[in-house]
């Protein structure tokens, strides 16, 4: 009988158990590398496409039907780690987000509030409003509008067995093209020290949060009007602007808090990503990332510059620290910047998860010219909902360690208030591998929630790209809605019981 290694994919006909069988003669041939990685149910979905792929390893068909009792070992179900409220509240909220008759209005008000500019209208000044938002969609998303809020959610978080927290001050500016182009051209703009000043302090705080090896998130365009005008015009930030910056990297390597350099909306992106490999440059030594940038898989553009991000790493002696997602800016972005379909996005994002993961260039990660050579130092924060891409990197993972390869330091990472479901079903895994470290055949998954913090008002903006993105989302929203229905099935039947 061969090696215990886990089946990855979560059972899509009863989530409250999760099996862990023998791998077979067959399975064992399975674990030949192969390149590049693809398929799957996406975080970012494109509606006019519902295809995907399924190369390369076991299907969902695999674990579907339990195996046998003397060869499986059941675990507890992966969501019995969610206190019973918040188990209730995801269930609604997830309800909501899965029925378009109830998204579409939600969408329709959290667009409305998120640009008013009447106080009437502001949740921070309207406590009717404050009181609706802050029970139902802030309490699902967000951390709290207090340091003391802030930490008793983290604590909570760690409770259930999350590794840590990637905490992020949620004030940030979204525009639309026609006043990205009116900035760049505005010779008015100049830097405001209040503006930079409150920025500056939030990130502090979060840092503050934020415990030994955790994440702090910041979004450069929550600085104000100068940082975007130098943002949109890709120039370094002006000498008010850098000396915050610096002083919020020397907090974080102090701390050893590691910083998230968020990606947003295109027309800033290029200054962004340009600002993030220069810090990059400048704390990212020793083998290890104080400051990662974030790379989005949906864009056309993203394996181009992510190669010749880790050519300039290669070059300047630097690790990369990458944080690689989907994406959440389709309300923003142009749509000729983006895959045509699900399917292309799917490929994009597991390929590189895989290249990064193997430290290769494979699949749609190509080597520049002129880059021969080692292939960098890289730290990995790999963000997404998707049940089959964690399952692919898992595999990955779990093969390299079977193997006694060398692992590059990786966290997974998911939204606060959404795919519970794979969160908790990483701790339960990391549980098991701890359980089973002697035998040192399986990888332990480090799981972090991302949250943002401040006031309801603050938070608005963000709360509308999370209702987006479960709209975009259908198949994953109703995947998650089910695993929450089965849960709560199980807990109703399990008291009707005692």
């Amino acid at each position: 009988m061969g090696r215990i290694l886990p089946v990855y994919l979560l059972p899509q006909s009863s989530p409250s158990k999760i099996f862990w069988r023998p791998i077979t003669t067959y399975q064992q041939v399975s674990l030949k590398r192969r390149s590049p990685i693809t398929g799957g149910s996406s975080r970012f979905v494109h509606s006019d496409s519902h295809e995907s792929s399924t190369d390369a390893l076991p299907t969902p068909t695999a674990i579907q039907k339990p195996p046998s009792s003397s060869e499986a070992i059941p675990l507890d179900a992966p969501l019995s780690c969610l206190p019973f409220t918040t188990l209730l509240r995801s269930y609604l909220v997830t309800r909501i987000s899965s029925t378009p008759s109830l998204l579409g209005p939600s969408l329709a008000v959290l667009s409305f509030l998120g640009h008013a500019k009447s106080p009437l209208f502001n949740p921070d000044r309207n406590p009717i409003l404050r009181f609706i938002l802050k029970k139902t969609f802030y309490a699902q998303f967000c951390a709290g509008e207090t340091p003391k809020e802030v930490q008793q959610t983290i604590t909570g978080l760690k409770k259930m067995g999350y590794s840590g927290v990637i905490l992020g001050y949620a004030k940030e500016v979204v525009m639309q093209e026609d006043e990205a182009t009116a900035l760049c051209q505005d010779e008015q703009a100049s830097a405001k020290t209040e503006e930079i000043d409150a920025w500056e302090k939030g990130t502090l705080d979060t840092i503050a949060l934020s415990a030994r090896g955790e994440f702090a998130a910041l979004k450069f365009s929550g600085a104000g009007q100068q940082a975007l005008k130098s943002l949109q015009c890709d120039q370094s930030p002006q000498p008010e602007l850098e000396a915050a910056i610096v002083r919020i990297c020397e907090a974080a390597k102090e701390r050893s808090v590691r910083l998230l350099f968020d990606a947003e909306q295109q027309a800033i992106q290029k200054g962004i990503d340009s600002w993030t490999v220069e810090f990059m440059r400048r704390y990212n030594k020793g083998g290890r990332a104080i400051v990662y940038g974030t790379y989005q898989a949906y864009l056309k553009a993203t394996p181009e510059v992510l190669a010749s991000h880790l050519n300039r790493a290669k070059e300047d002696g630097f690790t990369l620290g990458v944080k690689l997602v989907r994406g959440a800016y389709l309300g923003s972005d142009p749509r000729d910047r983006i895959w045509e379909t699900k399917k292309q996005t799917d490929d994009a994002y597991n390929s590189i998860a895989e290249s990064l993961m193997r430290r290769k260039y494979l699949g749609i990660l190509k080597q520049p010219l002129g880059g021969e050579g080692r292939f960098p130092e890289i730290d990995l924060v790999l963000a997404g909902h998707n049940s089959e891409s964690v399952s692919k990197a898992r595999f990955v993972r779990d093969e390299q360690a079977s193997r006694g390869e060398d692992r590059i330091d990786m966290v997974y990472g998911q939204l606060m208030g959404m795919a519970d479901n794979i969160s908790c079903a990483l701790v339960q895994a990391a549980k098991m591998a701890k359980a089973n470290s002697e035998k040192n055949v399986m990888d332990m998954p480090k799981t972090f929630k991302y949250l943002v913090w401040g006031s309801v008002g603050e938070c608005t903006l963000y709360l509308l790209r999370r209702a987006q993105e479960n709209r975009d989302a259908v198949t994953r929203t109703e995947e998650g809605r089910k695993a929450l229905g089965w849960e709560l099935k199980r807990r109703l039947s399990l008291s009707a019981f005692r």
